[in-house]
C-alpha cells in the first residue's frame, strides 16, 4: 500500500480569498489591552453590589453572627439563644467541611454585611433568596440566622425606644441654676 504525504500548509495559505497586501486591516476581535490600573472583566461585580472576593472567608461570616448572637442574649429567651448556637455551629460545621458553594458563601458574607448596618430588611431579602436559590445547602441552619436577623432587629428597636425616651427623662431631671424646683 503506497504511503500519502500530505505537504504541511502554511496558516498565510488557509485563509480564503487573495493574499493579503499591505498590513493587515484592524480587527473587532483584537485584543485590547486594558488601561492601567484597571481590573479585568472577569472580576467586575454588578454596580448595586458590594465587591465581594472570590471566597468569603468562614471567619469574616461567623463572628459577626456569634457578635449578634451575643448581642442578643440576656434579652432573648435562653432556649432561643440556645437553638441560634447550635445552628450557627451546623453552619461552621458545613463550611468547614467544604459543604458550602461559593455563592451561599458570598451571599452570607452580603447578609452579615447588611445585619451589621443594621439592614433588616436587606438581610431578611437574602436569607429569603437563600432558601429559595440554596435550599438543600442552607436549611439546617438558616433557621436560626433567620431568628438571629429578627432577635437582632427587635432588639435594635428596643434600643431606639430607650433613647428616645432617656432624652425626655434627663429633661425633666434637670434644674436651672438659680431656680428651685416645685415641690
Amino acid at each position: 500500500m503506497a504511503e500519502l504525504y500530505v505537504k504541511p500548509v502554511p496558516t498565510s495559505e488557509m485563509s480564503p480569498g487573495p493574499p493579503p497586501i499591505g498590513p493587515p486591516p484592524p480587527s473587532n476581535k483584537a485584543p485590547i489591552p486594558p488601561p492601567v490600573g484597571s481590573c479585568p472583566a472577569s472580576s467586575v461585580e454588578p454596580p448595586s453590589f458590594p465587591v465581594v472576593e472570590s471566597e468569603a472567608l468562614m471567619e469574616d461570616v461567623l463572628r459577626p453572627l456569634e457578635q449578634a448572637l451575643e448581642d442578643c442574649r440576656g434579652h432573648t429567651k435562653k432556649q432561643v439563644c440556645d437553638d441560634i448556637s447550635r445552628r450557627l455551629a451546623l453552619l461552621q460545621e458545613q463550611w468547614a467541611g467544604g459543604k458550602l458553594s461559593v455563592p451561599v458563601k458570598k451571599r452570607m458574607a452580603l447578609l452579615v454585611q447588611e445585619l451589621s448596618s443594621h439592614q433588616w430588611d436587606a438581610a431578611d431579602d437574602i436569607h429569603r433568596s437563600l432558601m429559595v436559590d440554596h435550599v438543600t445547602e442552607v436549611s439546617q441552619w438558616m433557621v436560626g440566622v433567620k431568628r438571629l436577623i429578627a432577635e437582632k432587629r427587635s432588639l435594635s428597636s428596643e434600643q431606639e425606644d430607650k433613647e428616645e425616651k432617656s432624652p425626655v427623662t434627663a429633661e425633666e431631671n434637670q434644674t436651672i441654676p438659680g431656680f428651685q424646683q416645685a415641690p
